[in-house]
């Protein structure tokens, strides 16, 4: 009745059948995940542009400027004067390091410097160890 050509197409048909059901169940899956994702990105877009309206709400200048006059008592601010801003020339420059005495025994000849030089022939930026 079956030959064996018959019995081997047969199984080939199958295994077929099976592999794009597989395929079509994961790719399924895989859509199905992007879906949430894509979700998920819309979701924390909207909560972004929500929290960047509240942001914009709370920072309002006219806002502000209430807060600071309803509480002035305790946060005891002033105005700045236009006295108190001052150029970069006013700010003083950082005093230079103090110089580092060397004593002779810490001290190494310069043969010895040579040396290490020869030994190594990429210079970095500590010789003396």
């Amino acid at each position: 009745m079956f030959r064996t050509t018959d019995v081997v197409l047969i199984a080939a048909m199958v295994a077929a059948a099976g592999f794009t059901y597989k395929t079509k169940h994961d790719a399924e899956q895989r859509l199905n995940h992007i879906g949430k994702l894509e979700r998920q990105i819309r979701y924390e877009e909207d909560s972004i542009d929500l929290l960047k309206a509240d942001w914009s709400l709370l920072t309002q200048p006219v806002r502000l400027q209430k807060l600071a006059e309803s509480y002035q008592d305790q946060l005891k601010l002033e105005s700045v004067q236009p006295r108190q801003i001052a150029g970069l020339e006013a700010i003083p420059l950082k005093p230079p390091p103090a110089p580092v005495e060397v004593k002779e025994a810490d001290a190494k000849p310069k043969d010895a410097i040579k040396d290490l030089l020869l030994l190594d022939p990429i210079a970095t930026g500590d010789i003396g160890q």
